[in-house]
C-alpha cells in the first residue's frame, strides 16, 4: 500500500500588535521626551549641589562619573525584565518620574534640616542612573517584539509569510542594527534638548524645586503613556492596574509637592538662614537673601554664602578698601561689589571722582539699590553720579578693557577713547575655594589687571581667611606675584559672630570642625599688591575719613598676625592658572 504523500501544514505566523512604523515612531518620541528628562535631572543634581555644598568641579564629577556607573548597572538588571519588558518598562518610568522629580526637594530638604546632603546626592545619582540605564534595553525588548526581525529562516517560510508579519525589504524593522541606531539617535538628541531647557527655558520660568517636579511628571506622561497604549496587549489585567496606579500615585505626589513648593521653600530657609529672613530673590544667576532682626544691620547672603555680615561688613569693607587708597585714588576700579558697599568706602575719600563697578549679577545691584535697609547701609553709594555699573563677566570685561582701551559702561555699552588706567582696583569676591570664581583669582587675570592699572596703582584682593584656609590663601600670593605684583600680605580680625568664610556651604552645618576653625579665626585675609619689584606701603592715606573700626595699629597687627600663618618649611605653592587652578589642593 502506497502512503499518500505527506502535507506541511501551512507556517503560522505571529502578527504584531501594529505596523512597524505605528511602533516605532511613538516609541523614538518616547525615547527623545525620556533621554531629556534625564538629563534634566542630571543637571538639577550639580546645579543644586554646587549650589548647597560648594566646588562645582567635584560636584559635577561625583554626579556625572556616578550616574554613568549606575547606568551600566542598571543595564545588566535590564536583562532579568525582558520577559515582561512592558510592565518593566513603565514601572521604570514611574520610578524614574518621581525620583527624579523629587530630588531637587529632597536633596535642599537633606541640607536645610540635616546640614548633609553629599549622601544624599550619592544616593540620587545612583538611583537615577539605574533606572536611566535599564530604559534603553527594555524599549529594545519591546520594539523588537513589535517588528519582528527577519531572519533565513522567515524566508525560507515564503516572502509572503514575511508579507503577513509586516516586514519588508530595507525597513528598519528588519535590521537591529537600525533599529539601535535609530533609539541611540532619539536618546541624544533628547539630551541635547533636555541640556538646553534646563538653563534657558525650566531654572528662569519655574526655578530648580519646581523644574524637576514638572519634569518628573512629563516623564511619568511618556512612560506610561507609551506603554498603556500601544503595548497594552502584552500587559495582564493585573499589571495593567499595577501601572495605571503606580503612574496616578506618581502624578498625585508630583502635583502635591508642586503646590506645596512654595511653603517648603519658605520653610527650608528659615532653617537655613534663622526665622528673621527680610527678603529672598532669586535672580537670573543666584539666590540673594537679606536676613537679621529689624533695627540691627541686616546679612546678606549670595547662593548662601554671607557677604555682607551685619556689624562685621563695615570691618572687612574698611580693612579691604583704605590700605589701597594711599596714594592716588581719583579712578577707582571694583570687581564684584555689587551690594555696594566696597564703593561706600571709597567715596568717602574726596578725591576720588569716578567708579566703575563690575557687577555680573544685576539683580543684586537692584536689590542693593532699592532695598531699603540695604541702601541705608551702603549710604546708597550705587545711585552717586561718580558710579558707574558694567554687567558683565569680570574676565571677560577686563580683557576687553586691557586689549581696547575701551571701557565698559552697561550691560551692553563701551565707550571708545584712549586707554584709561585706574589708580585703585579692589576685587571684592568670594573666597578663591569656590570653583565657580576660581578664574578670578588666575595668574591671567592678575596679568590683565596688571595692564588696566596706572604705573602707581594698587589692587587689593580678598583672599580668604589666612588662619583657616593658609595655603589657599598663600597660593593667591604666589599667584601675584607670577604676574609681576610686589605683595603686601595683612589680615582684619572679625567679631566671629558672622564670619564663616569658607568656601563650602556644608561647613556651616555639614562639617563643624571645619566651621569652627573658620569661626575660631574670625579673621579676613588681603593682600595689597603693586606692579613691579616693590610692595606698597601698608598704611592709611592722609585723606582717610574717620573709621569705625580700622586703625593703623590693627594693620600692622593684621600684617604680623597673617606672617604666622607662612609655612617657612616648605616651598612656596605654585601659582594658579586658567589651566591648573590650584585652589582646594
Amino acid at each position: 500500500m502506497i502512503d499518500p504523500p505527506l502535507t506541511m501544514p501551512p507556517k503560522r505566523v505571529t502578527r504584531p500588535p501594529a505596523r512597524p512604523s505605528t511602533v516605532r515612531y511613538p516609541v523614538l518620541v518616547v525615547v527623545f521626551v525620556c533621554a531629556a528628562c534625564g538629563l534634566v535631572y542630571e543637571l538639577e543634581l550639580v546645579a543644586l549641589a554646587s549650589y548647597l555644598i560648594g566646588d562645582s568641579v567635584t560636584q559635577a564629577s561625583v554626579v556625572l562619573s556616578t550616574m554613568v556607573f549606575a547606568m551600566g548597572v542598571g543595564s545588566l538588571l535590564a536583562k532579568r525584565l525582558r520577559c515582561r519588558a512592558a510592565v518593566g518598562f513603565g514601572l521604570v518610568e514611574g520610578g524614574l518620574a518621581l525620583i527624579g522629580g523629587c530630588s531637587a526637594l529632597v536633596l535642599y530638604a537633606a541640607f536645610a534640616w540635616l546640614g548633609e546632603a553629599r549622601y544624599v546626592l550619592v544616593a540620587f545619582s545612583l538611583a537615577i542612573g539605574v533606572l536611566i540605564g535599564a530604559e534603553i534595553p527594555l524599549l529594545m525588548s519591546l520594539i523588537q517584539r513589535a517588528e519582528p526581525a527577519r531572519t533565513p529562516g522567515v524566508r525560507e517560510a515564503g516572502v509572503s509569510g514575511v508579507r503577513e508579519a509586516g516586514v519588508r525589504e530595507g525597513d528598519s524593522a528588519a535590521d537591529p542594527a537600525a533599529t539601535v541606531a535609530d533609539l541611540f539617535a532619539a536618546d541624544y538628541v533628547g539630551a541635547l534638548v533636555g541640556g538646553l531647557a534646563f538653563p534657558f527655558l525650566l531654572l528662569p520660568w519655574l526655578g530648580q524645586l519646581t523644574g524637576a517636579l514638572v519634569t518628573g511628571a512629563v516623564n511619568a506622561v511618556a512612560g506610561g503613556g507609551l506603554v498603556l497604549w500601544l503595548f497594552r496587549r502584552d500587559l495582564t489585567g493585573r499589571a495593567r492596574a499595577l501601572l495605571i496606579g503606580t503612574n496616578l500615585a506618581v502624578l498625585a505626589v508630583l502635583a502635591t509637592a508642586t503646590v506645596l513648593v512654595d511653603d517648603f521653600e519658605a520653610a527650608a530657609r528659615r532653617a537655613v538662614y534663622g526665622d528673621d529672613v527680610r527678603i529672598a530673590v532669586q535672580t537670573d544667576l543666584q539666590e540673594v537673601v537679606v536676613t537679621g532682626e529689624r533695627g540691627s544691620p541686616p546679612d546678606l547672603f549670595v547662593d548662601g554664602r554671607l557677604r555682607a555680615g551685619g556689624e562685621d561688613a563695615s570691618r572687612y569693607h574698611e580693612s579691604l578698601v583704605h590700605p589701597a587708597m594711599n596714594g592716588p585714588h581719583a579712578r577707582v576700579l571694583i570687581i564684584g561689589g555689587g551690594d555696594g558697599l566696597a564703593a561706600r568706602e571709597v567715596l568717602r575719600h574726596p578725591g576720588v571722582r569716578s567708579v566703575t563697578v563690575v557687577e555680573i549679577d544685576p539683580g543684586v545691584v537692584r536689590l542693593a539699590r532699592t532695598h531699603p535697609e540695604l541702601t541705608a547701609l551702603n549710604s546708597n553709594a550705587l545711585s552717586d553720579p561718580r558710579v558707574r555699573i558694567a554687567y558683565a563677566d569680570a574676565f571677560r570685561w577686563l580683557r576687553g578693557a586691557a586689549a581696547t582701551g575701551l571701557e565698559g559702561t552697561g550691560a551692553k555699552g563701551a565707550g571708545a577713547g584712549p586707554r584709561e588706567r585706574y589708580d585703585v582696583m579692589i576685587s571684592d569676591l568670594p573666597d578663591p575655594g569656590i570653583s565657580t570664581g576660581a578664574k578670578l583669582y588666575s595668574e591671567e587675570f592678575y596679568g590683565l589687571a596688571a595692564r588696566v592699572l596706572a604705573d602707581d596703582g594698587r589692587l587689593v584682593v580678598h583672599a580668604g581667611s589666612a588662619a583657616a584656609r593658609p595655603r589657599t590663601y598663600w597660593t593667591v600670593d604666589a599667584t601675584l606675584r607670577a604676574a609681576g605684583f610686589a605683595t603686601r600680605p595683612y589680615s582684619a580680625r572679625g567679631s566671629g559672630a558672622h564670619l564663616g568664610s569658607g568656601p563650602d556651604r556644608a561647613d556651616r552645618s555639614g562639617d563643624a570642625d571645619a566651621y569652627a576653625a573658620d569661626a575660631g579665626a574670625a579673621d579676613w585675609g588681603y593682600l595689597l599688591a603693586a606692579p613691579g619689584t616693590y610692595p606698597p606701603e601698608l598704611r592709611l592715606a592722609a585723606d582717610t575719613p574717620p573709621l569705625r573700626s580700622l586703625t593703623a595699629a590693627a594693620l600692622v597687627s593684621g600684617a604680623r598676625a597673617v606672617e604666622r600663618t607662612r609655612d617657612d618649611r616648605s616651598a612656596p605653592p605654585p601659582p594658579s592658572t586658567l589651566v591648573h587652578p590650584r585652589y582646594g589642593e
